[in-house]
């Protein structure tokens, strides 16, 4: 599933263009915060990783981009590919790791640099998706329509089947390397996998079904579903944006609704959490408008979460959710965030990251910044 569409070959490419009235939430108190800009007019920046010594990794991801940015604000070229994708970029030991694939996800591999060195191949993650298409197990769609109505849809038009089994698709959206492997969240087979050292890529977890979503009588007319589906519902993909590794050694994962990313069909993004040794899936906290990534205070256990889409305008914030609340206690208004880590008390975000032009086209306007810690409020939660 990629981030920005839906599934092409179901219903959910239609109903990611539904606009309806978003339910109404109680917002969490908007916390202020002052940013220094390390580096502009980034395309697409939806991946980042930093170190300890605050130099950052970060992806344009639709320019095959990969670019180091100093804390002295210089920046270098990493990696490039042009006409493919780079993505999930984390760090270990001196050694980058990143995702390359092709735009139509007919490939993907996860890469490694160290110091100046040339890339290197690590593993062949769409070999893997291509042989155990692990979200098989899964069945999206139409929950329980009569087989009547179910056989007035058409595989071959533009709405699909009524229901469907998880395909073989692969998009690496972010990694995090660790002591055992690199763990990659996969947007595409929407699934956790772990990549050995020696290059052996095995599944950790699959993401289940969302929660069914209503389709009304009104919504069924508009979009050109027969008639008998009104009132029955559908399940949306559950595709994973991010992976880190918090204090209690589970993997936290942000989760988008795999079909409208935005409120059109409410505030569906949710934060779950993966045991890495069993592929449990709790979820942590839901109720989040475009969660594409998530950082963990390794001191607190608080979660940070870019909503690409959230908060009182629908243009972005970054909230803060204590991992036994399961919801936002406070919020940073923060332009289309798509990215965040966090370093000791310091917070890295990307933001103007996703800003369509008037064609509906991301612009190269994206910004990494440097969030200063003032608010009590917000120094508590980082530890």
């Amino acid at each position: 599933m990629k981030l920005s569409t839906a599934t092409a070959v179901t219903a959910a490419a239609v109903l990611a263009t539904v606009a309806v009235a978003s339910p109404a939430a109680a917002a969490p108190p908007p916390i202020s915060i002052s940013q220094s800009t390390l580096a502009t007019g980034l395309f697409s920046p939806l991946s980042l990783e930093v170190t300890s010594a605050g130099v950052s990794y970060v992806t344009q991801n639709f320019a095959g981009v990969l670019t180091q940015v100093n804390p002295d604000k210089t920046t270098s070229t990493v990696a490039a590919a042009p006409g493919e994708e780079l993505s999930a970029v984390s760090s270990r030991n001196g050694t980058v790791y990143y995702a390359q694939l092709a735009q139509d996800h007919s490939n993907a591999y996860l890469m490694s640099v160290t110091g100046g060195g040339a890339p290197v191949q690590v593993a062949d993650l769409w070999a893997h998706e291509n042989g155990t298409n692990p979200d098989s197990s899964n069945t999206y769609g139409f929950v329980g329509l009569p087989q009547s109505c179910a056989d007035q849809f058409d595989p071959a038009s533009e709405l699909g089947p009524a229901s469907y089994t998880g395909i073989i698709d692969t998009h690496p959206y972010a990694s995090v390397a660790t002591a055992a492997g690199v763990y990659v969240a996969d947007a595409g087979a929407n699934a956790i996998f772990k990549v050995g050292y020696d290059g052996a890529v095995t599944t950790v977890a699959v993401l289940p079904p969302t929660a069914p979503t209503v389709v009304t009588a009104e919504l069924a007319a508009q979009f050109g579903f027969p008639a008998c589906v009104a009132g029955a519902s559908y399940r949306f993909e559950g595709v994973p944006t991010d992976v880190e590794v918090g204090p209690d050694g589970w993997l936290y994962v942000t989760s988008l609704p795999g079909g409208p990313e935005d409120a059109s069909l409410g505030m569906r993004g949710s934060v779950v959490k993966v045991n890495p040794a069993t592929g449990q899936v709790v979820t942590v906290a839901t109720g989040f408008v475009g969660s594409t990534n998530l950082a963990v205070s390794q001191k607190t256990g608080a979660i940070f979460v870019t909503e690409l889409f959230g908060g009182p305008k629908g243009t972005g914030q970054v909230s803060v959710v204590l991992p036994w609340g399961g919801k936002a206690v406070a919020a940073l208004p923060v332009t289309s965030p798509a990215t965040i880590e966090l370093v000791g008390t310091s917070i890295y975000v990307t933001r103007d990251a996703f800003v369509p032009d008037a064609e509906g086209n991301p612009q190269p306007i994206g910004k990494l910044t440097k969030v200063s810690v003032s608010s009590p409020l917000l120094k508590k939660y980082l530890g």
